[in-house]
């Protein structure tokens, strides 16, 4: 079992799975909890080859288990090999005395390392399969709406509807494809015939509920009754995140340390010893708050034909970071690490991201320039500028105003992040935390970077566009000016993938008005931000 790899709030490997009349089993179950705590410390230290060994050698002695064999597709998909895991997965369904289930749990786990289309197959299996519950029918609707089949996802959730009339989960989103379709008073009724239940088994689809129900009555203009349904889902969650709010408040301490740490001399001295980390890369980071408009700005310059946008992947921190920190000392005064690294772990570091973004692309990388997107890495620019100093920088801007309230409004599940954004004096603080580092490290780079405003993006795509372009070393190509054609073509992961296949928006501008009286207690804090990026 990998950290993180769970079902239902339990390890898969609590779903064993045999069937000992046709393979032998060779080893008890102490042995193989043994055996998988075994794994799981090798995983934990970041040695995978031992970990898959060690597995793998359990999987032998219990040929029939199907729970290690799903353990394992889901830690290949997490180490990027996708055609490993779909191997393990499928070995898993055949072995697996529950077809469906297995199905359903090799889905599960594809969407959990961010590959729709793989989840989206096992989905649709599942559905086939007799006595298919209204759930699993819900889920593929899910997914049928990211991949933009709203057609395809409607029926589903009716097909689950006349299963079950009192699927909550259908209920939710029959009611979003609803308000996506422009229908916000049917989306209103089923949301609050919805949110009238009261089970312990609905209290995270209601908690959806509200949610979308501020969404569809801001889409109508009632702004004090969105406030109070957003409320009310923070009401809901914020029991449960103490934990995840001291964590957070543990990394703002840590972001205003190494920005006091970053001297002005130490990103030049970095790009002067790029000549001992070749082959140089053509890659770019794209970062900024969350809710800045990184999304716009990425789908605008993957329309490029010398452009592959990484969305969100992690890739960045969990393997070039990874690296760095394991040649450290406990005590670690992290940009004193930065600047004394070796270009021989330097290069270690280049090369497994370089190596693991490849296999996340499932494409060489060729001469084009890879751009990074990732808001998360805001609080790495100092080591992604260590690692790639021959790298591109582009900072997303928006309104510090707007910023905070859609991160607010955003139905993102609780972690440490996120638990920020159930207030808005939390948003706020968040807010100050991030950018605030980005104003301190900023005057370091040298005018190393490129910062782009949302709403000069959507006022002059064009112009803004070619800025972008230039600054990256890209010839003009009118192909970004219809960027929402070319979005249409793929998967977005972000939470705004209904909006970047439609053309230039513009009604995001100056949202934060409509709940100016709900902003106005922390408006102080944001002052410096608003004047410092030009928003007065």
């Amino acid at each position: 079992m990998v950290d993180g790899i769970f079902l239902a709030g339990r390890p898969i490997g609590t779903y064993v799975m045999r069937n000992e009349m046709k393979l032998r089993r060779k080893i008890s179950d102490g042995a193989l909890a043994r055996m998988r705590e075994e794994a799981l410390a090798f995983w934990r230290r970041g040695d995978f080859d031992q970990y898959f060994s060690v597995m793998e050698r359990a999987q032998r002695m219990d040929p029939a288990n199907s729970g290690l064999l799903l353990d394992l597709g889901a830690a290949h998909g997490m180490r990027y090999d996708y055609a490993a895991a779909n191997r393990c997965f499928e070995r898993a369904v055949k072995l697996a005395p529950d077809k469906q289930t297995a199905l359903i749990m090799a889905g599960v786990q594809c969407r959990g390392f961010d590959r729709y289309e793989m989840a989206r197959d096992y989905f649709e299996m599942a559905v086939r399969e007799r006595g298919v519950a209204p759930d699993t029918l819900v889920k593929l609707a899910e997914i049928y709406e990211r991949f933009r089949m709203l057609p395809e996802a409607a029926v589903l959730v009716e097909r689950a509807l006349q299963l079950d009339a009192g699927c909550a989960l259908a209920s939710l989103v029959r009611a979003r494809l609803d308000r996506l379709e422009g229908r916000v008073e049917e989306a209103e009724r089923r949301l609050r015939l919805l949110l009238n239940l009261t089970d312990k088994e609905s209290w995270s689809t209601r908690v959806r509920g509200w949610y979308e129900l501020g969404a569809v009555l801001d889409a109508q203009g009632r702004y004090d009754e969105a406030m109070e349904a957003f409320l009310k889902a923070k009401e809901m969650i914020r029991p449960g995140a103490a934990r995840f709010i001291a964590g957070q408040k543990l990394v703002h301490t840590r972001l205003r340390e190494i920005g006091a740490e970053m001297r002005p001399e130490m990103p030049g001295r970095w790009r002067g010893q790029a000549a001992t980390l070749l082959p140089a890369r053509r890659v770019g980071l794209l970062c900024g708050h969350p809710r800045s408009g990184t999304t716009l700005l990425e789908q605008v310059l993957d329309s490029h034909p010398e452009v592959v946008s990484v969305e969100e992947s992690g890739i960045f921190l969990r393997e070039a970071q990874a690296v760095i920190l394991r040649s450290a000392p406990p005590d670690r005064n992290m940009m004193r690490v930065l600047d004394a690294a070796s270009p021989e772990v330097l290069r270690q570091a280049r090369d497994a991201y370089s190596g693991c973004m490849v296999k996340f692309l499932g494409q060489p990388w060729d001469n084009r320039l890879v751009l990074d997107k990732n808001p998360a890495l805001t609080g790495l620019i100092p080591s992604f500028t260590r690692v790639f100093p021959e790298m591109k920088l582009l900072v997303a801007l928006r309104d510090p105003r707007d910023v905070c309230l859609s991160c607010f409004m955003q139905p993102l599940p609780l972690g440490q992040v996120s638990s920020s954004f159930l207030t808005l004096e939390g948003s706020v603080q968040e807010y100050a935390a991030i950018m605030g580092f980005w104003r301190t490290v900023k005057p370091c780079l040298d005018n190393a970077f490129l910062e782009v405003r949302y709403e000069d993006l959507v006022a002059d795509l064009e112009g803004v566009s070619r800025r972008a372009l230039d600054y990256l070393g890209l010839e003009w190509n009118e192909r970004v000016l219809r960027f929402n054609e070319h979005a249409g073509k793929k998967l977005v992961r972000s939470p705004t993938y209904a909006a970047v296949v439609k053309p230039i928006f513009k009604g995001a501008v100056g949202r934060w008005r409509n709940y100016q009286k709900y902003l106005e207690p922390w408006l102080e804090v944001l002052a410096p931000f608003v004047r410092a990026f030009g928003y007065e």
